[in-house]
């Protein structure tokens, strides 16, 4: 798989419909050719203690950023007909069939695909699967891990890299 788009998201608390920044980047030919970020205000707009200690990001970074669906109009046109990927996928596609759901916006049936998964087969013996370890291991340096844009293009990175080998 060569053309695709990476995608990751960040929440603000244990609700999958709190989006409250999204990471896209865009893969062509093996190539990254397009990358997109926008932080988003959350539904519901609370943030937890724990969600914040991950990515950083609380309610006063989000009051004034759009909601989900004035950035979806903005991602859509750049992965129109490619699938997606997420490490994680579950978490990753889970929360976009929620938000959409909250928005009552039609869900256009994206096909995703998980890195995580991959990454299992390909390194068995490694001491996790997380997202970073599996960026290391195929030579990418995550430098801003749970910054929406930084690991979705990590992400990327490890779908040219194990998409290829399966």
């Amino acid at each position: 798989m060569r053309d695709f788009a990476a995608i990751d998201f960040e929440t603000a608390n244990f609700e999958r419909t709190s989006v409250c920044s999204v990471g896209v980047v865009v893969v062509r030919d093996g190539e990254i050719v397009d990358s997109f970020y926008s932080l988003i205000q959350p539904e519901p707009n609370y943030y937890t203690y724990r969600c914040t200690q991950v990515h950083g990001l609380t309610r006063a970074d989000t009051d004034e950023a759009p909601i989900f669906p004035d950035v979806w109009a903005q991602v859509a046109p750049m992965i129109e007909g490619l699938p997606l990927v997420a490490h994680n996928k579950s978490f990753d596609e889970s929360c976009l069939k929620a938000v959409f759901r909250c928005y009552q916006m039609d869900y256009p049936d994206y096909v995703f695909y998980d890195t995580l998964r991959v990454a299992r087969r390909a390194f068995p013996k490694a001491p996790n699967h997380q997202l970073h370890t599996v960026a290391a291991l195929c030579g990418y340096d995550l430098r801003r891990h749970h910054h929406a844009l930084a690991d979705a293009e990590a992400c990327a990175c490890i779908a040219c890299k194990l998409f290829a080998s399966f």
